[in-house]
């Protein structure tokens, strides 16, 4: 009885430590915006967030104004846009390693 308790203690932890990291090796398309405008995030002020698989992540390594006005009228804040990343997620956060916006052709 111990030994089957062990080991499901052991499954779930494994299983949690596999949901809470995720690496992105290869150039990734993902959705990128401001958490708080666009993807309804809880947050202090305007930041880079990316969607992975419906799910939504604050960005660390690079910052909403790094990538033009947030505020702008095709900005972060009022569009959702394309980008190719690579890094890991981390808990509820996404590092990234690489960041680069996909140019939308009209």
């Amino acid at each position: 009885m111990k030994n089957i308790l062990l080991a499901t203690f052991l499954f779930i932890g494994i299983a949690t430590q596999a949901q809470d990291k995720k690496k992105f090796d290869k150039p990734t398309i993902v959705e990128a915006s401001c958490g708080e405008c666009q993807f309804g995030m809880k947050g202090k002020s305007c930041d880079l967030a990316v969607r992975i698989d419906g799910k939504s992540y604050f960005v660390d390594g690079t910052k909403i104004d790094q990538h033009g006005d947030a505020h702008a009228k095709d900005g972060f804040c009022n569009a959702i846009k394309k980008a190719t990343v690579t890094g890991e997620i981390k808990g509820n956060r996404f590092l990234a390693t690489s960041f680069a916006l996909i140019d939308e052709k009209k």
